[in-house]
């Protein structure tokens, strides 16, 4: 079994992003990893050059600054790296900037990519997500975060990024057939320095919106307001290894008191009934093979 990870990447140091730690996860898992390297304004190449040469391949993109609406470039740029990627392959381990794999993990999906290598009918493989928020040391609670994403999919050059690079999709838009991996993925893209965080939310709403939108909807600061924050719990486990000096070199402090949360009637009640497995309007990208 020959596995390749993939992702891309544009300004990791103007923004803060844990890329390199977020590729440094799952290299034990893969042959090799591939990075769509975007234009950037820092020096982004060298720092994903540092990471290891013999096994990490750098593919450099321009960025379509034109595609817009609805994050549509995040997806070319995935699917450039995933589209580079050697027909000797047979999964595709994908994983975005501030996303990282606790070593834990690494066993149990290196084996469920072996137990469905040969099972033509799974074409990827579904994680669990945590999603920090304000700090390392809180997790959103409320169902505004997505519970589920593919991240590891079959090496068919017919399946294809899907929208902002959130999922993926095969054949004209068929969703993917899956099959469950008892591992999380611990998703850090909203915890920064709040300044970096200010700065990434001004820019990045531009990939989505006109700048007529940003204007009006984006807060303009010098810092990240975080305290606009729905419900949160306190992260009582470890972190990936990968992360540990860039937790230990955090400069800002954000405290939750846990025993409020402004949560919905309606969030709350979606929160009782998935505790019952009954989910009531949850978006799925995906379809689950039992």
């Amino acid at each position: 079994m020959k596995v390749c990870g993939f992702t891309f990447i544009r300004n990791a140091i103007k923004y803060d992003y844990p890329v390199v730690e977020a590729i440094r996860s799952i290299l034990p898992v893969c042959d090799e990893f591939v990075v769509a390297v975007g234009n950037s304004e820092d020096n982004t190449v060298d720092l994903i050059k540092s990471i290891d040469p013999g096994k990490v391949r750098i593919i450099e993109t321009i960025w379509d600054d034109n595609l817009r609406e609805g994050g549509k470039v995040l997806a070319e740029e995935t699917n450039k790296a995933f589209q580079s990627i050697s027909d000797d392959f047979d999964w595709c381990f994908y994983i975005q900037g501030d996303e990282v794999v606790h070593e834990k993990y690494l066993p149990v999906i290196k084996k469920s990519m072996l137990d469905y290598l040969n099972d033509e009918r799974v074409d990827g493989l579904l994680f669990k997500y945590l999603h920090f928020y304000g700090s390392y040391d809180y997790v959103g609670e409320s169902l505004r975060w997505y519970g589920n994403e593919i991240r590891i999919i079959r090496n068919n050059k017919n399946i294809y990024s899907f929208r902002d690079a959130q999922g993926f999709r095969k054949d004209n838009n068929k969703m993917l057939n899956v099959k469950p991996v008892d591992a999380y993925i611990y998703h850090y893209g909203w915890v920064k320095d709040p300044r970096a965080m200010q700065r990434k939310q001004e820019d990045f709403n531009k990939l989505w919106h006109n700048d007529e939108w940003v204007e009006k909807n984006v807060a303009k600061a010098e810092e990240f307001d975080y305290s606009n924050i729905d419900m949160l719990r306190k992260f009582e486990d470890l972190h990936p290894e990968v992360m540990n000096e860039r937790i230990k070199s955090r400069n800002w402090s954000f405290n939750y008191d846990i025993s409020y949360n402004k949560a919905s009637l309606k969030d709350k009640l979606k929160r009782f009934l998935k505790k019952h497995n009954i989910s009531i309007g949850e978006y799925k990208n995906y379809k689950l093979i039992k």
